[in-house]
């Protein structure tokens, strides 16, 4: 089916699959906030053409560490203990990963409201094209 109302189904589809990957990897660092260690994954997006709907989709490119250290913490009963005791936190930023899943969510509801118009004018093409 190539026209634009399949062609706004799939470009909201593709925006809600990266969307909801990327509000899992922005849960995920929010749950690792307190692992000694824990590097801040971070999402890349890219784009793929789409040849038989003739259009440019949104993907999830590569994932990645935030290499960025974290800040030193006296613990010297961690297993992760250096020889003074010292220990690397995690690199996550509580308020980034909030308002990054913030985003995230706001963008998934804007293509599935993109998604739910679309599908409507399909539904009323097809009523129209009944009678």
């Amino acid at each position: 089916m190539d026209n634009s109302i399949s062609k706004s189904m799939a470009a909201a589809s593709s925006g809600m699959n990266v969307q909801s990957f990327r509000l899992r990897i922005a849960s995920e660092n929010l749950s690792n906030t307190d692992t000694h260690g824990y590097h801040r994954k971070q999402v890349n997006f890219a784009t793929e053409m789409d040849r038989v709907n003739d259009m440019a989709r949104v993907t999830i490119g590569d994932v990645s560490l935030d290499n960025s250290e974290g800040a030193q913490i006296f613990d010297p009963a961690s297993p992760l203990a250096d020889e003074n005791g010292m220990v690397m936190s995690s690199n996550v930023d509580m308020m980034v990963e909030l308002a990054d899943a913030r985003e995230a969510g706001r963008s998934y509801e804007a293509n599935l409201s993109t998604f739910r118009q679309a599908t409507q004018m399909y539904r009323s093409l097809i009523d129209l094209l009944r009678n």
